[in-house]
């Protein structure tokens, strides 16, 4: 199997299992999975500020097919028919992003979530964030499903510029300009205000771009191994988005040799609302 192919495979987290189907009956577009993706999950603190405490359950679906079972339940129409916002499946972006990777690769396209920062919400907040990379056959080629392209936004959300000033900057590269100082992270995490931001905030989520580049799709808030050397693994991963192969090669070896890189059998998981910390087993 090729790097790219590796790409177009299900992980754990991706697989609809008993909702292939589904999945299939959408138009291949990736306009049109954005939009459904828009139309299933609902952002748990951007749409659905109401929540009801038995609903917080809902942001810690974690697989695909478990997203799909909660809609389910509630809506025996396809996924492209409107839902009310209220009864949408809690989730957030890395929820979006699941649901249009693991579209993209139900039909053999390569796709990963990739895991950074927004500058495109508030013009003085980057938003931790999560967006979808797909492989046009030619190059890769990012996309917001968050966005609805009907806004008029400064840049295409279905075709992302990527690099210095781009509107969506990975963890790495955040961390390698801060690291050079160039840039003041006070101003990145999850909202203004919130304790989870600042450079230590940032260390973290090139751990979770690490992971998820490589299929490891975890939640935002699991609880990752501390690493020291994350300087190092920064550089690899934006040397290897400039197409360099050797970086790519050696981050993806370093990424299966290295235990604290990867999730093991359970990881701990927190919560966005502040409830304990339990231990979930993954599906290996």
């Amino acid at each position: 199997m090729t790097e790219l192919e590796s790409y177009a495979r299900h992980s754990e987290f991706s697989d609809p299992g008993r909702h292939r189907g589904r999945l299939a009956a959408l138009p291949d577009e990736v306009a049109a999975l954005n939009a459904a993706s828009r139309n299933v999950i609902g952002h748990y603190r951007a749409e659905l500020k109401d929540l009801p405490e038995a609903r917080w359950s809902e942001v810690d679906s974690r697989w695909l097919e478990t997203i799909l079972d909660v809609d389910a339940k509630r809506h025996g129409s396809p996924l492209d028919v409107s839902r009310p916002l209220d009864d949408r499946v809690a989730g957030c972006c890395r929820d979006h992003s699941l649901f249009v990777v693991g579209a993209l690769r139900d039909r053999a396209i390569p796709a990963r979530s990739r895991v950074g920062f927004s500058h495109y919400f508030d013009p003085g907040w980057a938003y931790d964030h999560v967006i979808v990379e797909y492989w046009n056959g030619g190059r890769w080629v990012r996309t917001d499903p968050e966005l609805d392209p009907a806004v008029d936004w400064p840049f295409d959300p279905e075709d992302m510029p990527s690099g210095d000033g781009a509107p969506f900057e990975t963890a790495a590269e955040a961390w390698l300009r801060y690291v050079a100082g160039e840039t003041d992270l006070s101003r990145y995490g999850v909202y203004p205000g919130s304790e989870f931001s600042g450079p230590e905030f940032v260390r973290d989520y090139v751990l979770r771009e690490l992971g998820h580049r490589y299929s490891d799709e975890l939640l935002l808030w699991d609880e990752l191994t501390d690493v020291e050397d994350v300087d190092s693994i920064a550089a690899l991963l934006v040397r290897a988005d400039t197409g360099d192969a050797d970086a790519d090669a050696e981050l993806r070896a370093r990424y299966e040799s290295d235990e604290r890189l990867r999730p093991g059998r359970t990881v701990q998981q927190n919560s966005p609302f502040g409830r304990p910390p339990v231990q979930i087993r993954l599906r290996r």
